[in-house]
Parts: structure tokens; sequence; C-alpha cells
């Protein structure tokens, strides 16, 4: 377990607080698990709906890449908590809500797809650079996103990894409300709440007609882990880690034979 995820409940909601400021919010396999588990066992509790946070001016920073590249060279990636995580976020029976402040990176980004209800405060930003590691969009994006945003919008967010702000996203449709920053947290909690409070088995039917195929979903989760795997090991995202790490700019011009 970890302390880097809080969870606590009030009013018939739980509250999941992503809390490791200190790296931005980066997450480790740990916290993977760890919310993976608070969305799990969200079917067999009386709770009407779960709320993901980040702290003030980060929501996350999306992997952390030295824990992420530690575990994608000494397990299955296929099976790791990370896929665990996104796959109970397509399975889970409860409406999920989420109060983004500041950057959204990443996974931080593409979790939000499959949120009901998404609030943003201004200053709040989202950005998927994969292709800028080498690698290729995660979370059953490349299958939510042009359903979500359209084509184009979703090519700009998930390919050519522009940064989208707060505004952009509510006119793309990734957002419901964009608020002020001391507003977010009671705006998120107030629609969480007036969830809570509508009748559970009508709510239930109502979410599951309106959301997307769940098989579907996952499959498209798992084509997408597979194909992340095997660009780990590429050229490109090695090229790619190696100048994050550094500090440069990646260059990916092949030498001539």
């Amino acid at each position: 377990m970890t302390d880097h995820i809080k969870i606590t409940e009030e009013d018939g909601i739980r509250i999941v607080r992503i809390d490791r400021v200190e790296k931005k919010n980066a997450l480790t396999q740990d916290m993977y698990q760890a919310m993976a588990e608070a969305l799990e066992t969200m079917a067999d509790s009386d709770l009407g709906a779960i709320v993901f946070f980040g702290a003030p001016e980060i929501f996350t920073a999306g992997n952390d890449i030295s824990d992420f590249m530690a575990r994608a060279m000494t397990t299955d990636l296929t099976t790791s908590p990370t896929i665990r995580f996104l796959k109970a976020l397509v399975t889970c029976e409860k409406p999920m809500l989420a109060g983004v402040d500041g950057k959204a990176i990443g996974v931080g980004t593409t979790m939000l797809m499959h949120c009901d209800l998404v609030y943003a405060s201004d200053r709040a930003s989202l950005k998927t650079p994969f292709l800028t590691l080498g690698l290729v969009p995660e979370a059953g994006s490349s299958l939510l996103a042009p359903k979500i945003m359209g084509h184009q919008r979703a090519f700009e967010l998930l390919v050519l990894g522009e940064t989208f702000s707060a505004e952009r996203a509510r006119e793309a449709g990734l957002v419901n409300q964009v608020v002020a920053d001391s507003e977010l947290e009671a705006a998120t909690l107030a629609a969480a709440q007036k969830l809570a409070s509508l009748p559970p088995e009508a709510l239930n039917l109502s979410r599951g007609l309106l959301r997307s195929n769940s098989e579907d979903i996952i499959a498209r989760i798992e084509e997408e882990s597979r194909l992340f795997a095997m660009r780990l090991k590429s050229d490109e995202a090695r090229e790619a880690f190696m100048a994050f790490m550094e500090k440069r700019p990646p260059s990916f011009v092949k030498k001539a034979s």
C-alpha cells in the first residue's frame, strides 16, 4: 500500500486524492494499485460516486519515469497495476468524477475520458506526450478520444501532443465546466452528492445506456498496452527516454547504413 493515495469517504462519496506533490503527483505502480482497489470495491459499497482529485496546481504529471522503466524491464506491462487500474476505470459500476487543477499529463488526461463528469480549474491544462517518448496512446484513448472530440482534435491531443487549456478541453468535450481554482472541489463534490442522491438502480441503468461498450474499450486497452510494451524496446523510445533524462532534444534521424 502507499501513502501517496489518500482515500476518504463522506456524504455517500469516495474521494481518491493523489498526494505526491514533491514529485508532481507522478504515479508509481503502488499508486495505481491503490486507485484500482478503490474503484474495484465500489461495487460492494453503498457509496453513490467516486471522485478523483490531485493537489493544488497539479493533478498528476503522469507516470513516474524511473519507477515505470524499472518495472517495464522486469515485469509484463499487460498485467501491471497500471492496466488493472485502467480496466477498473472501464468496469466501475458507480459514477466517476474528476476535479482537475493544474497539469494533467499522460494518463492524467486519458483517465478523464472514462469519467462521467470532469470539472477543471481555469489554470488546468491537459497534455499527452506519448509520441514525444516514442510510444503510443493508452487507456483506451485511441478509441474514446475520437468519439468524444472528433478525429482532428483527438489527433491534435494524442499524436501532435498539443497542450489543451481548460477552456479548450471544455470546448472539445473533455471537460464539463471550468471554474475558479478556489471553487473546484466544491463544484465537483456538489455534482457527486447530487448523483449520490439519485435512485441508484435508475442511475446505474441510465449510466449503462450512455457509456460505450466495455468489452470494446478493454480490448483496445489490451491492444494499446501490447503496442506500448513493444515500443518501449524500440530505438526511438530509447533515444526519447535518454534525451528526457539528459534534458536534451531527442534525435530520431536514422543513420545511413
